[in-house]
């Protein structure tokens, strides 16, 4: 997987996943089971920002060459989606949320190789 491949995925799913937080907060907590309230609800907008922001920081560095700042985010995107998986799962198990969380995760998985991947072919 290339670096502007995972670019381009990170920004499609960056672009879906922040609107989706920002505007439809609530539907993502029901798929996930968890109450709609006022907390959850201002910190899943303030996470739709935050995929907002990173789909934009990889729509402006798509072409960028190898170099230790793009291994450094390829990295640390790595980590974080491995961590946002294995978080998923986890309160799966302990059953604070619905079955629904368990594509995220998939995808989650799918992002952390991706990105291994892209920091593997970039070094």
């Amino acid at each position: 997987m290339t670096f502007a491949i995972m670019s381009y995925v990170m920004v499609v799913g960056g672009c879906v996943l922040g609107l989706r937080f920002l505007f439809a907060s609530a539907s993502v907590l029901k798929q996930w089971g968890i109450e709609v309230t006022d907390g959850p609800l201002i910190l899943g907008r303030r996470i739709g920002a935050l995929y907002l922001g990173l789909a934009l920081m990889f729509f402006l560095g798509r072409t960028a060459a190898p170099s230790d700042l793009r291994s450094a985010v390829c990295l640390g995107m790595s980590v974080a989606s491995a961590l946002l998986a294995g978080l998923g799962l986890y309160e799966r198990r302990a059953g604070r949320v619905s079955s629904g969380i368990v594509v995220p995760a998939i995808v989650e998985v799918a992002f952390a190789v991706g990105f291994a991947w892209a920091w593997w072919e970039g070094r």
